[in-house]
């Protein structure tokens, strides 16, 4: 499952929110780390890089799932 399928936030290519909200940077191929990804949406706000959301990402519902990937190198 990727963060936009578990989040409902209608970012990916043809949801709900992307023409007001523009496609989030994690689709189509980073939604199971999206935590890495500049410009991803939390809380109704799009968020800077890695460095700057960390601490939020890693309380997020959807980082504390299996379907997150920590291991991911990119």
């Amino acid at each position: 499952m990727n963060c936009w399928e578990f989040k409902n936030c209608g970012r990916e290519q043809g949801g709900s929110k992307a023409v007001e909200l523009g496609v989030c940077p994690a689709y189509p191929d980073h939604g199971k780390h999206c935590a890495r990804i500049a410009g991803t949406l939390c809380g109704g706000q799009v968020q800077g890089s890695f460095a700057m959301k960390v601490a939020n990402c890693m309380k997020c519902d959807f980082y504390q799932t299996p379907h997150y990937d920590k291991t991911y190198k990119g």
